[in-house]
């Protein structure tokens, strides 16, 4: 099946922070659709919903599913998977009402499925004020009866966070380091309100609270008060309050692991205040006593792999003294040149597996690594003329396979532009023309980066004196391009131009795909 980035980059044009927002609300709204007992699918939409004039053009206009999520406390009305299924926009006039009117519309008559009579609400999703995507929340109608207390309690939370991601404030931006799971709606639910006081608790949250030593009821007690003097370590127990207030006061919101009483309890506590007003908190509890058992094995094996890396970059760093070593004992120019460069390059290498040493999740942070890594190139730097380097934009988070030859790939690049492009006299660089001596002026680089959904677009921008006539990428005989040329075809998939820039200098622009493209 096609992932959700997959298949924004195939279908949309979006920009990187909204593609963010949708990834974030795919991975919590497993939540809402147990709250709220409905499928919820997820449409984009393909085409432009209005013509010049700003009046409905649907015409052409078609939305898709990009995700899909079934409830596990109801049976799914969508038995076969939807995703990537397209539709008419004119057929589905709610989903065009909606995006257009941007506000959560509820259809009056049932929408029949397989013989199964539906109930839809389509909810728009916001971020940063745009209509980005419709969710689409579907109930089963076929057999109605009188909810209880839970399913009411259920629902009544569900169209919170609903509406809550109709006006942008939902999913939130949290935290996550160090927090690897998260209480489930079975688990244990509390709803409190804006006083901070139970208003309800399921049998499931109520048997959570007996593990942790309390023998009195939930509802109608200060939650605070009557979890902090259950927890075992009054550090905690402080905190435990602290951050429980700031929930009910809509500062942020809250995942926690507390010890009562031998028993592990892992606490989420959501801000509730759809159309902006306060409506208390939505608090999750999950007896994790026994997961947190399993868990100390499986930490032990990640704190190898972590191990692991970090003695391949003490090795790594180990070559690259050597290799030092042998550029002060050689008398030979071109020699010492071509040693240089290789302790750069296994310095870059070492730099990313010193990152994935300190990481959990193989994933790299590239702007941690390119901003450590610039500095010392600069240092190094033996051209005569004072080089400023500077990055602009992100370049974001990376998976390990990804990001090794990328960052060898944009070390090159900025290091080719310290030595050629402002390299003076008759040393210069063929590729580059030869800088004249009078110009004294400070060099500039200037690496800019754009992410979106299908692509990661760096351009890399220098002041020199650009390329000589008849310049071919191909046909350079440089090690370093060659290089850069296999990593970004055989290993990225990307592609690489070198061109003369329009203000002046040359612009190396390097496109990494991201998605899969139409």
């Amino acid at each position: 099946m096609s992932t959700l980035s997959a298949l924004l980059a195939e279908h949309t044009d979006l920009p990187g922070e909204a593609v963010n927002h949708l990834q974030r609300l795919v991975g919590e709204w497993q939540l809402i659709a147990d709250l709220a007992f409905s499928d919820f699918l997820m449409w984009v939409a393909t085409g432009d919903l209005e013509d010049d004039d700003g009046a409905d053009d649907l015409a052409g206009a078609r939305a898709v599913c990009v995700a899909q999520c079934r409830p596990t406390t109801a049976p799914t009305v969508y038995p076969r998977d939807l995703v990537s299924s397209g539709v008419e926009w004119e057929d589905h006039p709610e989903l065009v009402a909606a995006m257009l009117r941007g506000e959560i519309l509820r259809e009056d008559t049932p929408r029949w499925h397989e013989g199964t009579p539906l109930a839809r609400e389509a909810i728009p999703v916001r971020s940063g004020g745009q209509i980005i995507a419709v969710l689409t929340r579907d109930s089963s109608l076929a057999q109605l009866r009188v909810p209880s207390a839970l399913e009411m309690a259920y629902i009544a939370c569900a169209g919170d966070l609903c509406q809550m991601i109709c006006d942008g404030s939902f999913p939130l931006r949290e935290d996550l380091a160090g927090i690897q799971s998260s209480p489930r709606a079975g688990d244990g639910l509390i709803r409190i309100g804006v006083d901070g006081v139970a208003e309800y608790a399921s049998p499931n949250a109520l048997s959570a609270y007996h593990r942790m030593g309390l023998s009195t009821e939930i509802s109608g007690h200060d939650l605070v008060a009557l979890t902090r003097p259950l927890i075992s370590d009054p550090f905690d127990a402080q905190e435990f309050a602290v951050r429980g207030k700031a929930v009910t006061a809509r500062e942020s919101s809250m995942r926690m692991e507390i010890d009562a009483r031998g028993a592990t309890v892992l606490f989420r506590a959501l801000p509730l205040y759809p159309h902006g007003v306060a409506g208390g908190a939505l608090v999750l509890v999950r007896d994790i006593t026994e997961v947190k058992r399993r868990d100390r094995a499986l930490l032990s094996k990640d704190a190898t792999i972590r191990e692991i890396h970090h003695r391949v970059k003490n090795n790594l760093q180990t070559v690259a003294a050597l290799l030092r070593l042998q550029v002060r004992r050689t008398t030979n120019e071109e020699a010492r040149q071509a040693l240089a460069e290789s302790v750069r390059r296994v310095s870059s290498i070492a730099l990313v597996h010193d990152t994935l040493s300190m990481s959990v999740d193989e994933q790299v942070n590239l702007d941690d690594v390119i901003d450590r890594l610039v500095p010392m190139m600069v240092d190094v730097a033996t051209i005569g003329k004072p080089i400023d380097v500077r990055r602009e934009g992100s370049l974001g988070v990376m998976p390990a396979d990804k990001a090794t030859p990328l960052v060898m790939v944009l070390t090159e690049l900025v290091q080719n532009a310290i030595e050629h492009a402002f390299n003076m006299g008759a040393t210069a660089d063929l590729h580059y023309a030869a800088m004249t001596e009078t110009d004294d002026s400070r060099g500039e680089i200037v690496l800019r980066a754009e992410r979106s959904a299908r692509s990661l677009d760096v351009v890399i921008h220098d002041n020199g004196n650009g390329l000589p006539d008849g310049f071919s990428l191909e046909k350079s005989d440089r090690l370093g391009l060659q290089i850069v040329r296999t990593l970004v075809a055989a290993e990225l998939g990307g592609s690489l131009t070198l061109q003369e820039s329009a203000d002046g200098g040359t612009d190396a622009l390097l496109r990494v795909p991201l998605g899969r493209r139409r």
